[in-house]
């Protein structure tokens, strides 16, 4: 029998992450992720999927600097980026701004592994200036150019809003980024290796994955939590929503993972994280709205002898709106941070390459045979 979207199948090895779902547990080339998030950057955790190995300070001060350097975009690339609609989705403009990316990349269709490493380097890094030349164009703004002297996280923020962000601000993202940027072979990282696979370039892959994150049931997710958030408006409604929506039989987002069975290790991280920029802006609505939704689900799932937990995309959310990003660039964020995770994937797949063809069961008719057209009605 078919695994239903391919449950349970082990289709690659891997040590770049671990994801122990019964635990609860996430872990990078060996890290824990709460290790990771207290005591590492973005940076670092980039070195490490890339590398194996947590770089030393001339090694973190080279990876900055070439990351940096990565975030100037082609001006080829700014024009297609102007020519985009303004209602477009911030994704969909993702996937044609890096598509595009890849035609001023002199190495984008060298598939040695020195070029493959830059490449990995240069994707990671125009992903935050595309999706956020892209905000700035849509909104009528001047574009804000990339600061090859800042961190990553820092530099996008900046980009992205005009405004120049605080250490609390910039280390939130930093940790965010973080905490995103692998998770085992989920959807989007599985469809950077089928694309790689067939020996096509990193662009093709890495566009590969950005429209799979694309779609609700991925990245989207925390995308339908702030709107959830903003339908409810006050936590005192928080509990008649949940449970109104419960017994309609209606999905509650941000809660429940395909892998995990315990509660999402990334999920209390950023919660910390919300609290923390809450008492610094003065403002904890958002977080006092999910807190009161995940109160009632735990009580709900409680009553239903059921196991589920909020997950990464349910505090991310309010994370996100109080630092004043665009509901619909939620998902990019995801992928400017799992970009570090997908080109890994992408290395990783290359140096043990076989093409990815599983089968198919057909469950269609036989034996038909085909009638003259005339004689079909």
């Amino acid at each position: 029998m078919p695994s239903q979207g391919l449950e349970g199948v082990v289709a690659a090895q891997t040590s770049l992450s671990k994801v122990m779902g019964e635990e609860g547990r996430l872990i990078y080339a060996g890290y824990e992720i709460d290790d990771l998030a207290e005591k590492t950057s973005f940076e670092e955790v980039c070195h490490l999927l890339w590398h194996g190995e947590l770089p030393d300070r001339g090694q973190l001060d080279a990876m900055r600097r070439e990351l940096g350097e990565a975030r100037t975009l082609a001006p080829g690339v700014i024009e297609i980026l102007r020519l985009i609609p303004h209602d477009a989705h911030p994704m969909a403009a993702l996937r044609t701004g890096l598509s595009a990316a890849g035609n001023f990349d002199p190495y984008a269709e060298d598939d040695s592994e020195a070029a493959n490493r830059r490449k990995a380097v240069r994707i990671t890094g125009q992903i935050p200036s595309i999706s956020a030349a892209f905000e700035r164009l849509r909104t009528g703004q001047p574009i804000v150019e990339a600061d090859p002297d800042r961190p990553l996280a820092e530099d996008f923020l900046r980009m992205l809003t005009g405004n120049e962000p605080g250490e609390l601000e910039a280390r939130i993202m930093d940790v965010a980024l973080i905490l995103h940027a692998d998770h085992g072979l989920n959807a989007s990282t599985f469809s950077a290796r089928v694309t790689i696979a067939t020996l096509s370039d990193m662009y093709s892959a890495i566009v590969s994955a950005v429209g799979t994150l694309k779609g609700p049931l991925h990245g989207g997710a925390n995308q339908e939590v702030m709107r959830m958030l903003q339908e409810i408006g006050d936590p005192a409604a928080a509990g008649d929503h949940v449970r109104a929506a419960l017994e309609r039989k209606e999905r509650i987002m941000g809660f429940g993972h395909r892998v995990y069975r315990a509660l999402d290790p990334r999920a209390p991280i950023l919660k910390a994280l919300a609290e923390d920029l809450g008492r610094e802006r003065g403002e904890s609505r958002w977080l006092e709205i999910a807190d009161a939704v995940n109160r009632t689900m735990r009580e709900e799932m409680d009553a239903r002898a059921k196991k589920i937990y909020a997950n990464v995309d349910f505090y991310s959310a309010a994370v996100y709106y109080t630092l004043g990003i665009p509901i619909d660039q939620f998902t990019n964020i995801f992928a400017i941070s799992r970009a570090a995770g997908w080109t890994a994937n992408v290395l990783e797949q290359l140096a043990d390459n076989r093409l990815i063809r599983p089968k198919a069961e057909y469950v269609g008719p036989l034996d038909r045979t085909v009638r003259p057209l005339d004689e079909r009605s």
